[in-house]
């Protein structure tokens, strides 16, 4: 099976290696109790995408986790620069016509089997890059279907933690449908996507869930913000119920990969006309624009 690995350019515990030769023991925290947290940072044009913000929430998460950062930001930036440039040269492109998503890795460290954190010990940190996947132009076109299901992850999902398995569950609901994504409720309430925020589009405004301890805060709420500031479009942070999300004019998923996507279906039935919609239009420009000019 290792030979099915690509042989991509990775960084682990101080040293370039490859995915297919870089190890880590299997007393390492993260391996044993999911103990670590990561962040995927995008590169367009091999430029690092509001790589602040990205580090802004590594560094929050690092602290709820109490692992102390292994690195400065400029450190951050070193390597994940050095990773855009290695994955350029071999995909034997120059650097400015690739497109990467830049994911990294700090678990606790290595130690003996014991559920309490234990102390003095290295953590480690693993990084590795790839071209960021994005959705088709038919996605795009048409929007895609999602399905809804009962958030039943923990209640610190505003850590980005390695420990994943409630989203792989909620994300494989989606895929037994179907379906792009499962648009997750606590208690009747949107929380969010197995792997996206979501917003929802009502008589002209943009709402999203407050960003609490049960809702990952995507780097993109406040791009999101950002852009409806910027078309003239109201945006407000509230509980949303179940029931407007299934009356919305319009319903939009984002996170790094998909930027900003319409969801034309929810459980089958149609999300207003059915069709992408204004609001998504301008949105997914303002978009195309910052990712031109922003850091």
């Amino acid at each position: 099976m290792i030979d099915s690995i690509p042989a991509l350019p990775c960084w682990l515990n101080g040293e370039m290696s490859t995915l297919r030769d870089a190890k880590v023991s299997v007393l390492d925290r993260g391996f044993i109790f999911g103990d670590g947290v990561y962040e995927v940072v995008p590169a367009y044009g091999g430029r690092p995408f509001r790589f602040d913000e990205h580090m802004g929430r590594l560094e929050r998460s690092l602290g709820e986790m109490r692992i102390a950062n292994p690195m400065s930001r400029a450190e951050w930036r070193a390597l994940v620069e050095r990773l855009i440039a290695a994955y350029a040269a071999h995909a034997g492109k120059p650097v400015g016509e690739t497109d990467q998503q830049v994911y990294l890795q700090i678990t606790r460290g290595v130690a003996m089997r014991d559920h309490a954190m234990p102390a003095n010990i290295v953590p480690t940190v693993f990084a590795m890059t790839n071209r960021i996947t994005q959705p088709t132009a038919t996605d795009r076109a048409q929007g895609v279907a999602c399905v809804t299901a009962e958030d039943f992850r923990w209640k610190k999902a505003h850590i980005k933690s390695t420990s994943l398995l409630g989203s792989v569950f909620a994300r494989q609901i989606g895929a037994d449908a179907g379906a792009n994504e499962t648009v997750m409720f606590r208690e009747g309430f949107l929380s969010e996507g197995a792997a996206a925020n979501v917003w929802v589009v009502k008589d002209g405004r943009v709402l999203g869930p407050l960003k609490d301890n049960l809702v990952l805060e995507g780097i993109r709420y406040g791009l999101i913000e950002q852009l409806c500031a910027e078309a003239g479009i109201p945006f407000e942070l509230r509980r949303i119920s179940r029931d407007e999300v299934f009356a919305a004019d319009e319903l939009l998923l984002s996170n790094a990969s998909k930027e900003v996507l319409p969801v034309s279906r929810l459980d089958g039935r149609p999300v207003g006309n059915g069709r992408p919609g204004p609001i998504y239009e301008k949105l997914y420009a303002g978009y195309q624009r910052a990712k031109q000019t922003s850091p």
